[in-house]
């Protein structure tokens, strides 16, 4: 493991993102998601791994 967050690669976020969802953290998953998409060069692969983990709180519910 790096000491340099910039120093992660694609493949560790979806990595990380992979062992978010099964600490069942769907939340932080798709943020590791969303970044290893932001630093993935091909398109079609980047909307695959935004597919695989969808936000999980698309719409905020306001209650009083």
């Amino acid at each position: 493991m790096t000491s340099d967050p910039a120093d992660l690669t694609a493949a560790d976020h979806l990595d990380a993102a992979r062992e978010m969802t099964g600490a069942n953290r769907p939340d932080l998953a798709h943020l590791l998601a969303e970044e290893a998409a932001r630093r993935t060069a091909d398109p079609a692969t980047a909307a695959g791994i935004r597919a695989a983990f969808p936000d999980p709180a698309p719409t905020r519910k306001e209650t009083d």
